[in-house]
């Protein structure tokens, strides 16, 4: 069982997933700075993800991306896909055997999917607390899930949880995972606080690591 939700934010893109699997976040998010985002997710393929981006980098529509690897990919039944690019509403696809309640739901810059629900709700929950939310994109991502976990989320329990931000670098920005945990999505939240004030600086020590910051641990001069 899997709940995501894809977001863009000016030219940023994020990923905030959970599931009863572990590792969620290393199977199903998949982002391309400049590009936009997607996730594969139910019986994942992560082959799937780097294919939507791939359409998207060659002609930027996303609608037209998810049609073409639904129309091309083999077991596609089995797959949950969303996409969003880097202008217009998110797209979305499950396939007729995608698990137990599934859902999708999109507005401009956003698309929600999740399967194995405690209702077809949930992706409405995801996008509605996006929008609510303040603070930065993570802070935004983070708040969705929350929201939708506390709506009931996935039927079962949950064991891993993500985030994941690309920027305007060749990098992810962010990259928390709580890969298994009986609470990983208040454990993610620790991670996130721990690490936002710090993303920056670390941008910084990959574009000009002279005038990156040190943070005083052992050994560092």
């Amino acid at each position: 069982m899997t709940l995501s939700l894809v977001a863009r934010d000016g030219d940023r893109f994020g990923i905030v997933a959970s599931s009863s699997s572990p590792a969620v976040a290393a199977r199903v998010a998949h982002l391309r700075p400049g590009i936009g985002a997607a996730t594969s997710q139910n019986v994942t393929d992560p082959r799937l993800g780097a294919r939507l981006l791939d359409g998207l980098a060659q002609h930027g529509d996303a609608e037209r991306a998810l049609a073409e690897v639904a129309g091309a990919a083999e077991h596609i039944a089995y797959r949950q896909l969303t996409v969003l690019g880097r202008s217009g509403p998110g797209f979305a696809y499950s396939g007729a055997e995608t698990l137990g309640k599934h859902a999708t739901a999109s507005a401009d810059g956003l698309v929600a999917a999740g399967n194995m629900l405690c209702g077809e709700h949930i992706p409405e929950v995801l996008l509605d607390a996006f929008v609510s939310a303040t603070g930065e994109l993570e802070q935004r991502l983070l708040a969705a899930l929350e929201a939708a976990v506390a709506a009931g989320g996935e039927a079962g329990p949950v064991h891993s949880a993500g985030l994941v931000v690309v920027a305007d670098v060749d990098w992810r920005v962010t990259d928390l995972r709580v890969d298994w945990a009986e609470d990983p999505v208040e454990r993610l939240g620790e991670v996130l606080d721990i690490w936002l004030p710090q993303r920056d600086d670390y941008v910084r020590r990959g574009l000009n690591p002279a005038s990156a910051p040190s943070y005083g641990v052992p050994g560092d001069l």
